[in-house]
């Protein structure tokens, strides 16, 4: 992955052709101060947070006593 540094005006004339570049990550800067970073998303570890905070959320349910019996369950998946 290559790193790029870039100003906050190229940046916005040109985002469009940025997010398509998949290997590089952009440092944009407004008066030589770095003011955020631009990086490729990696779809499994989007995909892994998903499922960790579907996971959180299940768990909190749970602890406040929402479930579901396993009944329901087969029900609302048609099995």
């Amino acid at each position: 992955m290559t790193t790029r540094t870039i100003g906050i005006k190229e940046f916005r004339q040109n985002i469009s052709k940025f997010a398509q570049q998949k290997d590089v990550i952009y440092i944009v800067m407004n008066h030589l101060k770095p003011i955020f970073k631009v990086e490729p998303i990696d779809e499994d570890q989007l995909i892994l947070e998903k499922f960790t905070d579907q996971i959180d959320r299940g768990l909190k349910d749970a602890k406040k006593g929402k479930t579901t019996s396993s009944a329901t369950l087969r029900k609302h998946l048609n099995l």
